[in-house]
């Protein structure tokens, strides 16, 4: 680990009263799912993209179904 990088960590360590690895490790699990939603979200965008406007772009009976939910007037 370069040795600025280092001095912040343990800075935080210090100023959190937890252990420098601790710390460590919480950021690389937040980056980490914070990564996997990104790699979802592309995906899923590839998907749209290459499905736009094609018969899997719309499943028409669930669209129908869709409308109706929303606009039905019942009570829940």
């Amino acid at each position: 680990m370069p040795e600025d990088l280092y001095k912040l960590l343990r800075t935080e360590a210090e100023q959190a009263k937890k252990p420098a690895t601790v710390l460590a490790r919480q950021a690389i699990e937040s980056w980490l799912k914070r990564r996997k939603k990104v790699k979802t979200h592309e995906a899923i965008t590839a998907y749209a993209s290459k499905f736009a406007g094609t018969e899997s772009d719309l499943d028409h009976e669930l669209e129908l179904a869709s409308i109706e939910h929303l606009t039905d007037k019942k009570d829940p």
